[in-house]
């Protein structure tokens, strides 16, 4: 069971969502190093950073979808891959020391693909490998399951770097496919952990929930209007870097 939820905690939550909704992310692998470092069992941190992930971007799935953004033939077919990978992934056990490791390298790793500028071509022609991303969503998914986070701050670049739609097409597809990877992956952990341990993770981080609304909100609809949308990767980048430096260092 948790205790109470310090204010800190619940800010950092908050900063976190706003800088992650405001580039079309959730934050889940931030929310569970910021969950580790405050010492919290590491079998809690997966169930809350899915749930924050879906309240984050949920929001922005059904923004993109009401703009007519996300291409969904080509989208279904990468979630559709993804997700029931996400649910054997959330059913892995894992060692805690294993599972720390991974989170702190996903970090180091998410920070510099947020640094990897997004280019569309002079004539938008997709690359040969735009075809084969569907293949990269099974291993993205069940990555994603296993350490409890949506996993398209790592297949939005890809798809990127492939040039497989234009940008907003890509971020409406990263989206869905954080939404959907955070559901099968919390039920999968639900079924490794039990629906009461969720239960109790739920209820004590509930101010984290509230404090992700708000910031998932403001990043969304204000903070790339305030600041320009490279600084915003940077400093989310910035901030993805020394947390999970901070966690590799105490495992």
């Amino acid at each position: 069971m948790i205790g109470a939820v310090p204010a800190l905690l619940a800010l950092a939550f908050l900063v976190t969502a706003l800088l992650y909704a405001s580039v079309g992310f959730g934050g889940g692998s931030t929310y569970s190093a910021l969950l580790a470092i405050s010492g919290l069992d590491y079998r809690l941190l997966p169930l809350i950073s899915l749930a924050c992930n879906i309240v984050v971007v949920s929001g922005g799935s059904i923004r993109f979808a009401r703009a007519g953004l996300t291409p969904w033939k080509r989208a279904l077919v990468i979630v559709g891959l993804g997700a029931p990978a996400s649910f054997l992934g959330g059913l892995t056990p894992i060692k805690e020391s294993t599972f720390l490791a991974l989170l702190g390298g996903s970090l180091v790793l998410t920070s510099l693909t947020m640094l990897i500028p997004v280019r569309e071509s002079e004539d938008g022609t997709p690359t040969r490998a735009a075809r084969w991303m569907p293949l990269a969503a099974a291993p993205l998914g069940y990555f994603a399951g296993l350490v409890g986070i949506g996993g398209g701050i790592f297949l939005a670049p890809l798809l990127h770097l492939a040039r497989w739609n234009a940008p907003r097409a890509i971020a409406a597809t990263a989206s869905l496919f954080i939404l959907v990877n955070s559901l099968f992956g919390l039920a999968g952990q639900m079924l490794k952990n039990g629906p009461n341990l969720f239960g109790q993770a739920l209820g004590a981080a509930l101010p984290l929930l509230i404090a992700v609304v708000i910031g998932g909100q403001i990043g969304s609809l204000l903070a790339a209007r305030l600041l320009p949308p490279k600084w915003i990767r940077w400093l989310t980048a910035l901030l993805v870097l020394v947390v999970g430096v901070r966690l590799l260092i105490g495992v």
